[in-house]
């Protein structure tokens, strides 16, 4: 599938496939020192009552490495950008402890409104100068939706819609009936595979991201690990399919490119995958799809509901 929306982040590859194709990008800082303007950084260290340290372009691994000693002794959260449309925070659990850094983030997230940022995220990490490691505490702080989306389309026509690991931080957990903040490959297929066997009379829609293919393999361009990753998901799948029904519709795909094969540290442009499968449905080519929002469209035709989108069904 080719993106129509411009970037290539979370937010606009997730806002795409539920029907939101966006007409601008949104605003990335410029990767040298200062990244983020004076105004915004003076308002956010006024109101934590903290300096901060970074204030760069980075990867978060390496500004960790970098500035996690000089934290610890200051107590300044470091934040930091990337190609994307972050504002990021990393602090030490036992320096700003999650809860606190949460905190900073929902602050940052009222500031950041302004320069139109997509995510603010919070990066919390433990251990000691020479082994310092991120923790399973993340949390993204998405912009506001410009509108409805699939989930809540779906919501109005009675479809039951559940949100699997970072699903519900990237809609705000708007439109979702459920949602499961698992973190990691393995706590999110565990819960999808809990969430399968459920017999209801009422339809329903299950939207999971699995956050360490990109987070810990795409972005560090670990293609080994990467291969180790899509092959336990592979083998999870091996488990479900016999299972799946001619009522069921199970879609595999990517909110945007993560080579990890590629140069630097960034999200890639590439198209992202696409595969659709429902049992007693012939195969067939889908050829390159125009929008990530076929998929939205390709929902409100397997459940027989009103189209939400402007993108081509395939089901």
């Amino acid at each position: 599938m080719a993106p129509l929306s411009p970037g290539k982040d979370t937010t606009t590859g997730h806002w795409e496939m539920a029907g939101i194709v966006l007409n601008r990008a949104f605003h990335t800082f410029p990767p040298e020192f200062p990244s983020f303007p004076a105004e915004l950084v003076t308002a956010f260290e006024a109101a934590i009552g903290k300096k901060i340290l970074g204030n760069c372009s980075a990867s978060g691994t390496e500004i960790i490495r970098e500035l996690a000693e000089e934290h610890m002794r200051t107590g300044f959260p470091i934040c930091y950008t990337s190609a994307d449309s972050v504002f990021q925070i990393a602090a030490h659990e036992d320096i700003i402890p999650p809860d606190l850094l949460y905190a900073m983030c929902a602050i940052a997230r009222k500031l950041c409104d302004a320069y139109q940022v997509a995510r603010i995220i919070a990066r919390p990490f433990a251990g000691k100068p020479g082994y310092f490691v991120r923790t399973e505490r993340r949390k993204d702080f998405s912009i506001a939706l410009p509108g409805p989306s699939l989930l809540d389309h779906l919501q109005t026509q009675g479809i039951k819609t559940v949100g699997v690991g970072k699903i519900g931080n990237i809609f705000n957990e708007s439109g979702l009936t459920e949602n499961y903040s698992d973190k990691g490959n393995a706590a999110c297929l565990d819960r999808i595979d809990r969430l399968l066997p459920a017999d209801s009379d009422q339809p329903d829609f299950i939207f999971a991201n699995l956050v360490d293919t990109d987070m810990l393999y795409g972005h560090r361009r670990d293609a080994a690990g990467y291969l180790q990753a899509v092959s336990a998901i592979d083998d999870q799948l091996g488990k479900w399919l016999p299972g799946l029904s001619e009522k069921d519709l199970l879609i595999i795909t990517a909110d945007h490119g993560c080579d990890p094969t590629y140069r630097g540290t960034d999200h890639t442009r590439e198209y992202a995958p696409l595969l659709s499968f429902s049992p007693g449905k012939p195969g067939q080519n889908l050829g390159i799809r125009k929008s990530f929002a076929d998929i939205a469209r390709t929902l409100t035709d397997f459940f027989q509901i009103a189209p939400f989108s402007r993108g081509v069904g395939f089901f």
